[in-house]
């Protein structure tokens, strides 16, 4: 083979679009990418315009060797809201502006809907005027007419790369514009460069155009320690991905979940906990080296994840988790359906589509009866408790705001289930904290002994989750009331277990995540809920205890990295921040060493085929 021969695959391979072999983080083809990018970025870094102009190409192809010929549809949401903005701001009339908003945020979350509601939104049809319309991509059939050839796939829809980050990214610009917090940004290589940034592209964090166009016109820089803490986030996300993430999911999780009756109930539970530190190390991990990434160019992103399994409730911990996504949701669906105000038309509209959507995904219309009835007796209480309203609208719309954001992951009965119980939980908790302390413990050991009565009678595996879940939360109660009588309200103790009870419930949410994760979205529901069932079916079951020392034995290597990534999890911050600062106030050499020690590490780790980030497909 010539060295033209050697130059030409090469550029083939540099061009081309593998769909088996994404650009990811965590391969060397990216750092090679990356090492390429910086150093010409670095002959004209102090050249603005030129600088984001750069930035906004690479982008573009970062995200081509990512999604392939699903650029085009980025580029098509870059366009469109650019111009969109524009001509909003000028428009003087309220009515034609609410008009102009309107449209974008339909044409984006058209797009959305499009591409990851497709299947459910056919399948609901078809269930409901008993037709038989299978899924066909139209857009792909019309972009094959345009070219005359068959290059796209029209008999499935697939889902675009980062498309949940970047349309909800497009909407805030929007409605921001129309708020007129922001002016709309004049030069298009700007804009484009804000809503394509490639190290928050496919995954978040969602940014804000008042976080990150302000940053577009200030001069590069780039202190040492800024570049000390930069090299330390990167590395803490590759050490969170490929080591936490990525060996808790190839050696057991992903082998439990794909075949839960293989396994015992010890097992299945061990799973799902380590599923959760998984889960959090994946996507933690993907925001860490982001955000070092970024700030290597002179850019800063804001906080996603703030240590949420140290939450001592679940409204705070959602305040943690997938930080800029609740911060979306709270002033861009919670807060126009009311918020703690009152309920607007569109907090009952989303009630009744939830009803709808509830019904069709479980198969029954009596699911809707339900809501029905229970909207009903709302209502009534409402009206006869006028001083009750605003605590029943606010409850209500903190309820669909987390069923949306469930259904945000996928339209999956287990993704609405996932969202249903940290709203009703949240909502719970609220009323839960007004109770005398007396109530409490009779509530709760009642609602107790009511579940254990039913475990010993009925047999159902679920039942003995829920006494053993209720016997957790009244040994809870009972610490909170040994600590309130001891005027010690915030000890250590009580602390301590409101964040285990808070850590077990997010964690049995995640069983109905996960099952909806990773499937083909026409099978999704149905697999998801079997996956689930026997989940639930196999932890609830009765235990052999004298088997559990030598299966905890048989997997003693992913449940120590678990304890060991738990334990690191909740490190106190000071003391996070301590060793962070120290890192990136090493010298460089020593830093260099230090990072190669990593890398080795990080290598023994690696499995044969490297995950993809969990959030790809959201």
């Amino acid at each position: 083979m010539g060295l033209w021969d050697v130059i030409r695959d090469f550029l083939v391979n540099l061009f081309s679009f593998d769909q088996a072999h994404p650009l990811l983080f965590t391969q060397f083809y990216f750092w090679a990418f990356f090492t390429l990018v910086f150093a010409v970025f670095s002959l004209f870094h102090s050249k603005v315009l030129l600088r984001n102009a750069f930035l906004f190409a690479v982008s573009l192809f970062f995200y081509y060797k990512t999604s392939g010929v699903f650029l085009a549809l980025l580029v098509f949401v870059v366009v469109y809201n650019y111009f969109a903005a524009k001509i909003l701001f000028r428009l003087k009339s309220e009515g034609w502006r609410s008009f102009v908003t309107t449209l974008s945020v339909v044409v984006d979350l058209g797009i959305l809907a499009y591409f990851k509601y497709a299947y459910f939104l056919t399948d609901f049809v078809n269930n409901l005027f008993g037709l038989s319309i299978q899924v066909h991509d139209v857009l792909g059939e019309f972009l094959n007419m345009c070219i005359g050839a068959s290059v796209f796939r029209v008999d499935a829809i697939i889902l675009p790369v980062g498309i949940s980050f970047f349309t909800f990214q497009a909407v805030s610009y929007m409605v921001d514009v129309k708020r007129r917090k922001i002016s709309p940004v004049q030069n298009f290589l700007d804009f484009g460069f804000y809503l394509t940034f490639f190290p928050q592209l496919v995954a978040g964090p969602i940014v804000r155009a008042s976080e990150f166009i302000p940053q577009l016109h200030k001069p590069y820089n780039l202190s040492r320690r800024w570049f000390g803490i930069a090299i330390f986030w990167i590395m803490n996300g590759l050490l969170k991905k490929l080591i936490l993430a990525d060996y808790l999911a190839v050696n057991f999780c992903d082998r439990v979940f794909e075949n839960p009756l293989l396994y015992s109930g010890f097992e299945n539970l061990s799973a799902l906990f380590c599923y959760s530190l998984q889960v959090y190390a994946d996507f933690s991990g993907y925001t860490d080296i982001a955000t070092g990434v970024a700030m290597l160019f002179g850019f800063y992103l804001p906080q996603n994840f703030n240590s949420p399994y140290k939450a001592l409730n679940t409204q705070q911990f959602w305040r943690r988790w997938h930080m800029t996504l609740s911060r979306w949701l709270r002033d861009y669906l919670y807060i126009p359906l009311g918020g703690n105000r009152n309920a607007t038309p569109a907090t009952f509209i989303i009630i009744l589509a939830v009803a709808v959507f509830g019904s069709f995904l479980s198969g029954s219309w009596w699911v809707a009866f339900g809501v029905f009835v229970l909207t009903v007796g709302i209502g009534i209480w409402a009206w006869l408790k006028p001083g009750d309203r605003k605590l029943i609208t606010t409850n209500i719309n903190s309820m669909n705001t987390m069923l949306l954001g469930g259904l945000w992951h996928g339209a999956s009965w287990n993704f609405m289930i996932c969202g249903g119980l940290n709203g009703l939980v949240m909502v719970i908790y609220k009323v839960w904290t007004k109770r005398a302390m007396w109530v409490k413990l009779c509530i709760i050991g009642f609602v107790t002994l009511l579940c254990g009565v039913l475990a010993l009678t009925l047999h159902y595996p679920v039942w003995n989750m829920f006494f053993v879940w209720t016997l957790i939360i009244l040994v809870g109660t009972v610490v909170k009331a040994l600590c309130h009588s001891e005027r010690s309200e915030e000890s250590w103790l009580s602390n301590a277990w409101d964040i285990f009870q808070t850590f077990v419930f997010i964690t049995f949410t995640r069983l109905f995540f996960r099952s909806g994760s990773n499937l083909d979205p026409a099978l999704a529901n149905e697999q998801a809920w079997n996956t689930a069932k026997n989940m639930v079916n196999q932890i609830g079951s009765h235990w052999d205890l004298s088997l559990v020392p030598s299966m905890a034995a048989a997997h003693w290597q992913v449940l120590a990295l678990f304890v060991a990534g738990m334990i690191i999890h909740w490190l106190p911050d000071r003391f996070k921040r301590r060793y962070r600062i120290a890192f990136s106030a090493l010298p460089l050499w020593l830093m260099a060493i230090v990072v190669v020690l990593i890398v080795v590490f990080i290598y023994q780790f690696i499995t044969a085929d490297l995950q993809t980030f969990i959030y790809f497909q959201f």
